[in-house]
């Protein structure tokens, strides 16, 4: 079966921000028929640009995500950003995980690779709390699409898996994926969280799988957008775009000037 069928796009007028990066919508659908929203960040320029899948956290798809994916294309990257949540009607917050957004997820990355301005290599993936739990079930599927993953405080562990699960286990994708990870967490976030990242940081770099920790002091959930960042989260959150954008740049093996190779 073919994996997106990609709708009567629809764009939107482009939103461009001060000859940095332009902004527009379209809508694809996922292979079971439902529509998903997605928005497509392009650098300034003349590509073909380096592609990133971005995956938005379990509060929904808002100014402050739209804020990220434009500063990933203002460093350079060709962002789409599909919205798992409002194509299927969820409410913002679902505690539970339903598997069928995965589908959205993976629409938003066909659609991400048959952009003709993007270079025609494996994509790399930023993903928030909830996100990176997507990334890891993507990066267990389909591998070779995917050259590295970033996360922000990402989930490890199914969201609806059993209690014991939850504080002693990680995610059966840990002990599959090889894709480079690139963990960021504050050490004020949530002990069950920290926890659940550390025990798949371990089982990644025991297995051989490049992987790199970045844990920083005084930051708490959310460190990089929340309406009340201390001075501390504001720091950690240029360190943490920074790394993101260095960890991706390695491993999807682009030159200094954020051109593929």
């Amino acid at each position: 079966m073919k994996r997106l069928v990609i709708a009567a796009v629809i764009l939107a007028s482009a939103q461009t921000w001060a000859g940095e990066a332009s902004l527009t919508k379209a809508t694809i659908k996922a292979v079971d028929g439902v529509e998903v929203p997605v928005e497509i960040a392009t650098p300034a320029g003349k590509g073909p640009f380096p592609p990133v899948l971005f995956i938005h956290a379990k509060r929904g798809y808002e100014g402050d995500e739209r804020a990220h994916v434009r500063e990933l294309a203002e460093q350079g990257f060709l962002v789409v950003a599909p919205d798992w949540q409002s194509g299927r009607f969820i409410e913002r917050w679902p505690s539970a995980h339903n598997p069928d957004t995965e589908l959205d997820v993976e629409a938003g990355l066909d659609y991400l690779k048959s952009l003709p301005n993007g270079c025609k290599q494996p994509v790399g993936i930023v993903g928030l709390s909830r996100g990176p739990y997507y990334a890891i079930r993507l990066a267990a599927k389909r591998g070779a699409d995917i050259a590295a993953i970033v996360s922000y405080y990402g989930h490890m562990q199914n969201p609806n898996a059993p209690e014991p699960d939850q504080l002693f286990r990680v995610a059966p994708e840990i002990m599959q994926i090889t894709t480079p990870m690139l963990f960021l967490i504050g050490d004020a976030d949530y002990e069950l969280r920290r926890m659940n990242g550390g025990r798949a940081f371990y089982a990644l770099w025991e297995r051989g799988v490049p992987v790199e920790w970045q844990e920083y002091p005084m930051a708490r959930r959310a460190f990089d957008f929340r309406p009340d960042q201390t001075p501390e989260e504001k720091i950690a959150m240029r360190h943490a775009r920074e790394r993101a954008k260095n960890w991706l740049m390695k491993w999807m093996k682009l030159t200094p000037g954020m051109r593929c190779t």
